[in-house]
Protein backbone atom coordinates (compact mmCIF):
# COMPACT_ATOMS: atom_id res chain seq x y z
CA UNK A 1 0.00 0.00 0.00
CA UNK A 2 1.58 3.24 -0.96
CA UNK A 3 1.45 6.41 1.05
CA UNK A 4 2.75 8.46 -1.50
CA UNK A 5 -0.18 10.95 -1.84
CA UNK A 6 0.58 14.86 -1.81
CA UNK A 7 -2.33 16.80 -0.67
CA UNK A 8 -2.94 20.48 -2.39
CA UNK A 9 -3.74 23.47 -0.93
CA UNK A 10 -4.56 27.07 -2.94
CA UNK A 11 -5.76 29.61 -0.79
CA UNK A 12 -6.98 33.01 -2.43
CA UNK A 13 -8.92 35.45 -0.62
CA UNK A 14 -12.18 34.20 -0.17
CA UNK A 15 -11.91 31.07 -1.42
CA UNK A 16 -9.62 27.68 -0.89
CA UNK A 17 -8.75 24.94 -3.78
CA UNK A 18 -7.85 21.78 -2.78
CA UNK A 19 -6.66 18.42 -4.66
CA UNK A 20 -5.26 15.28 -3.40
CA UNK A 21 -2.86 13.41 -6.17
CA UNK A 22 -1.26 9.50 -5.91
CA UNK A 23 1.67 10.39 -8.76
CA UNK A 24 0.13 11.93 -11.74
CA UNK A 25 -3.39 11.01 -11.09
CA UNK A 26 -5.90 13.47 -8.97
CA UNK A 27 -8.10 11.48 -6.76
CA UNK A 28 -10.30 13.87 -5.51
CA UNK A 29 -10.64 18.16 -5.79
CA UNK A 30 -12.84 20.67 -4.50
CA UNK A 31 -13.30 24.19 -3.93
CA UNK A 32 -14.72 26.51 -0.61
CA UNK A 33 -16.06 29.85 -2.36
CA UNK A 34 -17.47 32.41 -0.41
CA UNK A 35 -15.55 32.20 2.53
CA UNK A 36 -16.53 35.10 4.98
CA UNK A 37 -19.97 36.01 3.12
CA UNK A 38 -21.89 32.92 2.43
CA UNK A 39 -19.36 29.74 2.40
CA UNK A 40 -19.65 26.92 -0.11
CA UNK A 41 -17.72 23.78 -0.65
CA UNK A 42 -18.13 21.17 -3.17
CA UNK A 43 -15.67 18.06 -4.36
CA UNK A 44 -15.49 15.49 -6.80
CA UNK A 45 -13.65 12.18 -7.47
CA UNK A 46 -11.06 10.90 -10.10
CA UNK A 47 -13.75 10.56 -12.28
CA UNK A 48 -15.34 13.93 -11.63
CA UNK A 49 -18.60 12.96 -10.00
CA UNK A 50 -19.60 14.57 -7.18
CA UNK A 51 -18.51 13.93 -3.49
CA UNK A 52 -19.80 14.98 0.04
CA UNK A 53 -17.25 17.95 0.35
CA UNK A 54 -15.99 18.77 3.83
CA UNK A 55 -18.87 20.33 6.34
CA UNK A 56 -18.23 23.75 7.48
CA UNK A 57 -19.37 24.11 10.75
CA UNK A 58 -18.81 27.03 12.08
CA UNK A 59 -18.84 28.72 8.94
CA UNK A 60 -15.42 29.90 8.00
CA UNK A 61 -14.60 33.47 8.19
CA UNK A 62 -11.05 32.78 6.34
CA UNK A 63 -9.04 30.67 4.34
CA UNK A 64 -7.36 29.81 6.95
CA UNK A 65 -10.40 28.12 9.17
CA UNK A 66 -11.24 25.84 6.30
CA UNK A 67 -8.38 23.89 7.41
CA UNK A 68 -9.39 22.29 10.66
CA UNK A 69 -12.08 20.88 8.39
CA UNK A 70 -10.50 19.55 5.30
CA UNK A 71 -7.49 17.53 7.05
CA UNK A 72 -10.33 15.29 8.55
CA UNK A 73 -11.97 15.08 5.81
CA UNK A 74 -9.54 14.05 3.61
CA UNK A 75 -8.00 11.38 6.17
CA UNK A 76 -11.97 10.51 6.43
CA UNK A 77 -11.54 9.84 2.77
CA UNK A 78 -8.07 7.67 2.77
CA UNK A 79 -8.60 5.28 5.26
CA UNK A 80 -5.57 3.50 6.52
CA UNK A 81 -3.71 6.05 3.54
CA UNK A 82 -1.85 8.99 4.87
CA UNK A 83 -1.08 12.12 3.35
CA UNK A 84 2.66 12.12 2.74
CA UNK A 85 2.99 15.95 2.26
CA UNK A 86 0.57 19.39 1.75
CA UNK A 87 1.59 21.58 -1.03
CA UNK A 88 0.59 24.98 -1.15
CA UNK A 89 0.45 28.36 -3.75
CA UNK A 90 2.35 30.88 -2.86
CA UNK A 91 2.14 34.28 -4.57
CA UNK A 92 5.83 36.26 -3.81
CA UNK A 93 8.45 34.14 -3.18
CA UNK A 94 10.68 37.18 -3.51
CA UNK A 95 14.53 37.33 -4.68
CA UNK A 96 15.38 34.68 -2.26
CA UNK A 97 13.40 31.93 -2.93
CA UNK A 98 13.74 31.19 -6.78
CA UNK A 99 12.36 27.48 -5.97
CA UNK A 100 9.96 25.44 -4.00
CA UNK A 101 10.74 25.32 -0.39
CA UNK A 102 9.87 23.20 2.41
CA UNK A 103 7.29 25.10 4.63
CA UNK A 104 8.93 25.55 8.38
CA UNK A 105 8.14 28.32 11.05
CA UNK A 106 11.46 30.00 10.22
CA UNK A 107 10.43 30.43 6.30
CA UNK A 108 7.58 31.44 7.33
CA UNK A 109 8.66 34.47 8.92
CA UNK A 110 10.86 35.47 5.98
CA UNK A 111 7.64 34.91 3.60
CA UNK A 112 5.93 37.21 5.53
CA UNK A 113 8.08 39.71 5.19
CA UNK A 114 6.77 40.04 1.82
CA UNK A 115 3.23 40.88 2.57
CA UNK A 116 3.61 44.50 1.83
CA UNK A 117 4.72 42.79 -1.58
CA UNK A 118 1.52 40.93 -2.44
CA UNK A 119 -0.97 42.27 0.44
CA UNK A 120 -3.97 41.03 -1.21
CA UNK A 121 -2.80 37.37 -2.04
CA UNK A 122 0.14 36.49 0.58
CA UNK A 123 -1.68 36.51 3.42
CA UNK A 124 -4.27 34.59 2.76
CA UNK A 125 -1.67 31.83 0.88
CA UNK A 126 0.25 31.98 3.98
CA UNK A 127 -2.83 31.31 6.51
CA UNK A 128 -3.07 27.80 5.83
CA UNK A 129 0.48 26.66 6.57
CA UNK A 130 0.50 28.40 9.36
CA UNK A 131 -2.85 26.48 10.46
CA UNK A 132 -1.36 23.20 9.38
CA UNK A 133 1.65 24.19 11.15
CA UNK A 134 -0.67 24.18 14.71
CA UNK A 135 -2.85 21.33 13.95
CA UNK A 136 -0.05 19.05 12.34
CA UNK A 137 3.57 20.36 12.78
CA UNK A 138 4.85 17.03 11.53
CA UNK A 139 3.31 16.85 8.42
CA UNK A 140 5.66 17.97 4.99
CA UNK A 141 4.76 20.94 3.79
CA UNK A 142 5.82 22.95 0.49
CA UNK A 143 5.71 26.74 -0.26
CA UNK A 144 5.50 26.76 -4.12
CA UNK A 145 6.26 30.14 -5.96
CA UNK A 146 4.52 32.08 -8.52
CA UNK A 147 7.42 34.57 -8.61
CA UNK A 148 9.50 31.55 -8.93
CA UNK A 149 9.57 30.76 -12.27
CA UNK A 150 10.25 34.49 -13.65
CA UNK A 151 13.74 34.22 -11.79
CA UNK A 152 15.27 33.26 -14.86
CA UNK A 153 14.47 36.95 -16.67
CA UNK A 154 17.59 39.17 -17.07
CA UNK A 155 18.03 42.24 -15.60
CA UNK A 156 17.03 44.50 -18.41
CA UNK A 157 13.41 42.66 -17.87
CA UNK A 158 13.41 43.09 -14.53
CA UNK A 159 14.55 47.00 -14.10
CA UNK A 160 12.52 49.79 -13.66
CA UNK A 161 13.93 52.63 -14.15
CA UNK A 162 14.28 54.12 -10.60
CA UNK A 163 17.77 54.22 -8.88
CA UNK A 164 20.04 51.44 -9.02
CA UNK A 165 19.97 50.98 -4.87
CA UNK A 166 16.38 50.65 -5.09
CA UNK A 167 16.99 47.31 -7.43
CA UNK A 168 19.35 45.70 -5.57
CA UNK A 169 16.59 46.40 -2.21
CA UNK A 170 14.23 44.48 -4.29
CA UNK A 171 12.04 46.88 -6.14
CA UNK A 172 12.14 45.07 -9.79
CA UNK A 173 9.53 43.16 -12.05
CA UNK A 174 8.96 39.82 -10.22
CA UNK A 175 5.90 38.58 -12.47
CA UNK A 176 3.06 36.04 -11.66
CA UNK A 177 1.33 32.93 -12.43
CA UNK A 178 4.50 31.29 -12.40
CA UNK A 179 2.84 27.91 -11.65
CA UNK A 180 0.99 28.35 -14.52
CA UNK A 181 3.28 29.15 -16.92
CA UNK A 182 5.77 26.62 -15.65
CA UNK A 183 2.79 23.83 -16.67
CA UNK A 184 2.39 24.64 -19.61
CA UNK A 185 6.12 24.92 -20.55
CA UNK A 186 6.00 21.55 -19.23
CA UNK A 187 3.26 20.17 -21.73
CA UNK A 188 4.55 22.31 -24.84
CA UNK A 189 6.94 19.30 -26.06
CA UNK A 190 3.68 16.86 -26.16
CA UNK A 191 1.66 19.90 -28.27
CA UNK A 192 4.08 21.44 -30.45
CA UNK A 193 7.92 20.40 -29.77
CA UNK A 194 8.30 23.70 -32.30
CA UNK A 195 6.88 25.94 -29.35
CA UNK A 196 8.58 24.23 -26.73
CA UNK A 197 12.13 24.91 -28.19
CA UNK A 198 11.28 28.04 -29.68
CA UNK A 199 9.80 31.39 -28.77
CA UNK A 200 5.64 31.35 -27.59
CA UNK A 201 3.70 33.64 -25.48
CA UNK A 202 1.85 32.51 -23.31
CA UNK A 203 -1.59 34.02 -22.30
CA UNK A 204 -2.74 33.38 -18.39
CA UNK A 205 -6.02 35.16 -18.68
CA UNK A 206 -8.81 34.95 -16.43
CA UNK A 207 -9.99 36.96 -13.43
CA UNK A 208 -6.04 37.43 -12.84
CA UNK A 209 -4.83 37.84 -16.51
CA UNK A 210 -0.56 38.41 -17.68
CA UNK A 211 0.80 37.04 -20.50
CA UNK A 212 4.71 35.80 -20.89
CA UNK A 213 7.90 35.15 -22.78
CA UNK A 214 9.09 31.44 -23.19
CA UNK A 215 12.02 31.16 -24.95
CA UNK A 216 12.48 27.10 -24.79
CA UNK A 217 10.05 27.09 -21.94
CA UNK A 218 11.98 29.79 -19.69
CA UNK A 219 10.78 32.93 -18.79
CA UNK A 220 12.39 35.83 -20.29
CA UNK A 221 9.75 38.55 -19.62
CA UNK A 222 6.45 38.75 -18.47
CA UNK A 223 3.27 41.72 -18.40
CA UNK A 224 3.04 41.94 -14.29
CA UNK A 225 5.80 43.06 -12.65
CA UNK A 226 6.57 44.05 -8.61
CA UNK A 227 2.87 43.60 -7.94
CA UNK A 228 -0.20 41.64 -9.09
CA UNK A 229 -1.95 45.09 -10.25
CA UNK A 230 0.73 46.18 -13.66
CA UNK A 231 0.15 44.49 -16.88
CA UNK A 232 -3.33 43.30 -18.51
CA UNK A 233 -6.44 44.69 -17.21
CA UNK A 234 -8.09 42.50 -14.78
CA UNK A 235 -11.44 41.39 -13.67
CA UNK A 236 -11.35 44.04 -11.27
CA UNK A 237 -7.48 45.15 -10.97
CA UNK A 238 -6.19 48.12 -13.35
CA UNK A 239 -2.97 46.62 -15.30
CA UNK A 240 -0.87 48.70 -16.53
CA UNK A 241 -1.03 52.81 -15.43
CA UNK A 242 0.44 55.41 -15.80
CA UNK A 243 2.26 56.11 -11.77
CA UNK A 244 1.14 60.16 -12.67
CA UNK A 245 -2.39 58.70 -11.87
CA UNK A 246 -1.64 57.69 -8.45
CA UNK A 247 -0.25 60.93 -7.67
CA UNK A 248 -3.40 62.95 -8.83
CA UNK A 249 -5.75 60.63 -6.46
CA UNK A 250 -3.16 61.81 -3.74
CA UNK A 251 -2.30 65.17 -4.16
CA UNK A 252 -5.84 66.42 -5.99
CA UNK A 253 -8.10 64.14 -4.71
CA UNK A 254 -6.71 63.57 -1.02
CA UNK A 255 -7.36 59.90 -1.27
CA UNK A 256 -5.57 57.78 1.17
CA UNK A 257 -3.09 54.51 0.14
CA UNK A 258 -6.40 52.23 1.35
CA UNK A 259 -8.52 53.81 -0.68
CA UNK A 260 -5.93 53.42 -3.49
CA UNK A 261 -5.65 49.86 -3.30
CA UNK A 262 -9.21 49.56 -3.23
CA UNK A 263 -9.80 51.23 -6.40
CA UNK A 264 -6.55 49.67 -8.16
CA UNK A 265 -7.30 45.96 -7.09
CA UNK A 266 -10.95 46.05 -6.44
CA UNK A 267 -12.92 48.40 -8.52
CA UNK A 268 -11.18 48.83 -11.85
CA UNK A 269 -10.31 46.54 -14.40
CA UNK A 270 -13.37 44.84 -16.45
CA UNK A 271 -15.36 45.78 -13.10
CA UNK A 272 -14.45 49.48 -13.85
CA UNK A 273 -14.30 49.75 -17.43
CA UNK A 274 -18.25 48.06 -18.04
CA UNK A 275 -19.51 50.80 -14.87
CA UNK A 276 -19.94 48.41 -12.57
CA UNK A 277 -21.90 45.63 -15.15
CA UNK A 278 -19.69 42.87 -13.73
CA UNK A 279 -15.91 41.78 -13.69
CA UNK A 280 -16.77 38.52 -15.27
CA UNK A 281 -16.60 38.36 -19.09
CA UNK A 282 -19.13 35.33 -19.03
CA UNK A 283 -21.61 38.70 -18.07
CA UNK A 284 -19.72 40.72 -20.26
CA UNK A 285 -19.90 38.99 -23.45
CA UNK A 286 -23.58 37.99 -22.86
CA UNK A 287 -24.56 42.01 -22.44
CA UNK A 288 -25.85 44.15 -24.71
CA UNK A 289 -24.69 47.36 -23.46
CA UNK A 290 -21.84 49.20 -24.72
CA UNK A 291 -20.26 49.48 -21.90
CA UNK A 292 -19.57 45.95 -21.59
CA UNK A 293 -18.54 45.73 -25.11
CA UNK A 294 -16.17 48.78 -24.65
CA UNK A 295 -13.98 46.89 -21.42
CA UNK A 296 -14.22 43.38 -23.84
CA UNK A 297 -12.05 45.59 -26.14
CA UNK A 298 -9.63 47.41 -23.92
CA UNK A 299 -9.12 44.27 -22.48
CA UNK A 300 -8.80 42.75 -26.38
CA UNK A 301 -6.42 45.60 -27.74
CA UNK A 302 -4.24 46.00 -24.42
CA UNK A 303 -3.58 41.67 -24.49
CA UNK A 304 -2.86 41.89 -28.66
CA UNK A 305 -0.35 44.89 -27.73
CA UNK A 306 1.00 43.64 -24.46
CA UNK A 307 1.84 40.15 -26.88
CA UNK A 308 3.53 42.15 -29.66
CA UNK A 309 5.70 43.58 -26.89
CA UNK A 310 6.84 40.36 -25.95
CA UNK A 311 7.36 39.27 -29.57
CA UNK A 312 9.57 41.97 -29.45
CA UNK A 313 11.30 40.76 -26.63
CA UNK A 314 11.78 37.05 -28.05
CA UNK A 315 13.64 38.82 -31.19
CA UNK A 316 10.07 37.29 -33.29
CA UNK A 317 7.41 34.64 -32.42
CA UNK A 318 6.72 30.98 -33.04
CA UNK A 319 3.26 30.87 -31.05
CA UNK A 320 0.84 31.97 -28.82
CA UNK A 321 -0.90 30.00 -26.46
CA UNK A 322 -4.05 30.95 -24.53
CA UNK A 323 -4.80 29.22 -21.29
CA UNK A 324 -6.89 29.92 -17.84
CA UNK A 325 -10.42 30.55 -17.52
CA UNK A 326 -10.84 33.38 -20.34
CA UNK A 327 -8.05 32.07 -22.05
CA UNK A 328 -9.76 28.67 -22.66
CA UNK A 329 -13.50 29.16 -22.88
CA UNK A 330 -13.96 32.45 -24.25
CA UNK A 331 -13.89 31.88 -27.66
CA UNK A 332 -14.59 36.03 -28.98
CA UNK A 333 -11.64 36.93 -27.09
CA UNK A 334 -9.31 35.08 -28.32
CA UNK A 335 -10.75 35.71 -31.96
CA UNK A 336 -10.72 39.43 -31.38
CA UNK A 337 -6.82 39.16 -30.01
CA UNK A 338 -5.63 36.31 -32.37
CA UNK A 339 -7.01 38.84 -35.39
CA UNK A 340 -5.37 41.81 -34.25
CA UNK A 341 -1.73 39.90 -34.36
CA UNK A 342 -2.49 38.94 -38.07
CA UNK A 343 0.45 41.01 -39.04
CA UNK A 344 2.78 38.84 -37.06
CA UNK A 345 2.27 36.40 -39.36
CA UNK A 346 -0.40 34.05 -37.36
CA UNK A 347 -3.55 33.02 -39.82
CA UNK A 348 -6.47 32.38 -37.67
CA UNK A 349 -8.56 29.68 -38.03
CA UNK A 350 -12.22 31.00 -37.23
CA UNK A 351 -13.81 27.44 -36.85
CA UNK A 352 -11.47 26.06 -34.82
CA UNK A 353 -11.74 28.69 -32.22
CA UNK A 354 -15.57 28.16 -32.11
CA UNK A 355 -14.00 24.48 -31.29
CA UNK A 356 -12.10 25.51 -28.59
CA UNK A 357 -9.19 24.06 -30.28
CA UNK A 358 -6.62 23.16 -28.94
CA UNK A 359 -5.23 24.31 -32.51
CA UNK A 360 -6.45 28.04 -33.66
CA UNK A 361 -3.88 28.46 -36.47
CA UNK A 362 -4.78 27.52 -39.68
CA UNK A 363 -2.40 24.90 -41.78
CA UNK A 364 0.60 26.49 -42.90
CA UNK A 365 0.71 29.74 -40.19
CA UNK A 366 4.30 31.12 -39.55
CA UNK A 367 2.64 31.71 -36.07
CA UNK A 368 0.98 28.82 -34.55
CA UNK A 369 -2.12 29.36 -31.94
CA UNK A 370 -3.25 26.85 -28.95
CA UNK A 371 -5.65 26.71 -26.60
CA UNK A 372 -3.93 24.57 -23.48
CA UNK A 373 -5.81 24.44 -20.33
CA UNK A 374 -3.40 24.80 -17.39
CA UNK A 375 -3.48 23.19 -14.44
CA UNK A 376 -1.09 24.50 -11.23
CA UNK A 377 -2.23 22.28 -8.64
CA UNK A 378 -0.93 19.63 -10.66
CA UNK A 379 2.61 21.68 -11.08
CA UNK A 380 2.35 22.37 -6.98
CA UNK A 381 1.93 18.37 -6.66
CA UNK A 382 4.90 17.37 -8.63
CA UNK A 383 6.79 20.07 -6.86
CA UNK A 384 5.53 18.84 -3.55
CA UNK A 385 6.90 15.57 -4.23
CA UNK A 386 10.16 15.63 -5.36
CA UNK A 387 10.90 18.13 -2.53
CA UNK A 388 9.20 16.32 0.10
CA UNK A 389 10.17 12.77 -0.76
CA UNK A 390 13.01 12.59 -2.95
Amino acid sequence: MSDDLIGVVNAGSSSLKFALYEGERRLLAGQVDGIGVRPQARARDAGGEAIAPPALDPPPQTPAEVVPALIPWLRERLGSRRIAALGHRVVHGGTRYAKPVRATPEVVRDLEALVPLAPLHEPHNLAPIKAVLALDPDLPQVACFDTAFHRTMPEVAQAFALPRAMFEEGLRRYGFHGLSYEYIASVLPEVSPRLAEGRCIVAHLGNGASACALRAGVSIATTMGFTAVDGLPMGTRTGELDAGVVLHFIQQRGMDAAQIQDLLYRKSGMLGLSGGISSDFRDLLASDDPRAAFAIEVFCYRTARQIASLACALGGLDGIVFTAGVGENAAPVRARICQALGWLGLAFDATANAAHGPRLSAPGSAVEAWVIPTDEERMIARHTRALALG
